[in-house]
């Protein structure tokens, strides 16, 4: 998204306006702006791109500025291209700010929230907007509290394997089609095209609901890509990893996720292979490492000579 209209924000969050300027104008960061030292008159690296809010702090100094000095101040602060300012607490702002934001078509805007309270609830929602996203091909549940993202070719099996791992009560978030964005924290949240929420198709079967099938408890709206799991054909000339040693990863939108490759057979439990995985993810985010504590365990042996 590369803008977001200030009537969105006015909505969302239940803004009163408090001049009578038309709500038109834009967003273009998700960065906010409290703007303290420009009030104070140093405007050399002021931002006015950004949301501006203004609480206790700003408008105490502005009631202790001659009138003079105050309308100076405010003039050129709303001389810029403004998308928005906020009041934050409820607090009146100065007549000098509602006559000069409504003379620069400014809206001014106020909420009851505390300015700490505002300004965090802001950033969060403007992160969420502005977030880069791409739309990829797999699976995702939730197992364990873990995020698993499955790929692989068509008619592998990525959509059995995600309902078998329904049917012993992980969730699901999305099939075929996986929206995932990224966070400014460099987190990775994945949800379901509108279209295609809850459901699920299966070859020789056709298209199922989840929700319907299985109840509320069976699907969820988004979640966070921890692990990816990459299903692949399997083939006997191929040497696969037998000890995990050597960590994978993949790249998705800069964000590096790990990754486990499972090679597939006929008569293999994929979704209690996945089950292990999303368990054996968990345990080395707490810092343990089965297959490096066996590697060292061996070595000791073979050092001793048993």
């Amino acid at each position: 998204m590369n803008n977001i209209s200030v009537e969105k924000i006015l909505e969302h969050f239940q803004l009163q306006q408090i001049n009578q300027t038309p709500i038109e104008n834009t967003i273009m960061v998700s960065d906010i702006k409290r703007p303290g030292l420009e009030l104070a008159g140093f405007f050399d690296y002021f931002t006015p791109d950004r949301v501006q809010v203004l609480g206790r702090t700003e408008l105490s100094f502005l009631q202790e500025l001659p009138k003079e000095l105050l309308i100076e101040r405010l003039d050129k602060f709303c001389s810029y291209d403004i998308p928005c300012i906020v009041i934050t607490r409820g607090l009146e702002p100065p007549q000098e700010l509602v006559d000069l934001s409504q003379k620069n078509q400014i809206p001014l805007l106020a909420t009851d929230y505390s300015t700490t309270s505002f300004v965090s609830r802001l950033t969060d929602y403007l992160e969420g907007e502005f977030a880069p996203e791409v739309t990829k091909h797999g699976v995702l549940v939730e197992v364990y509290g873990v995020g698993v993202f499955i790929k692989g070719d068509s008619g592998i099996g990525k959509s059995e394997s995600a309902l078998d791992l329904v049917k012993r009560g992980h969730r699901l978030v999305a099939d075929d089609a996986v929206i995932i964005r990224r966070f400014m924290r460099g987190a990775l949240v994945g949800r379901s095209p509108e279209i295609s929420k809850h459901y699920m198709e299966l070859r020789g079967l056709g298209i199922i609901n989840v929700r319907t099938l299985f109840g509320a408890g069976a699907v969820r709206e988004e979640q966070s890509i921890d692990l990816i799991a990459e299903l692949e054909k399997w083939d006997d000339t191929k040497n696969y990893d037998r000890l995990g040693i050597q960590d994978d990863t993949e790249e998705i939108l800069k964000v590096t996720v790990p990754k486990v490759t499972i090679p597939v057979r006929p008569g293999r439990n994929l979704a209690m292979v996945m089950e292990v995985a999303a368990m054996n993810y968990r345990l080395k985010s707490t810092g343990y490492n089965a297959a490096q504590e066996f590697t060292k365990r061996l070595e000791e042996t073979l050092r001793n000579g048993n």
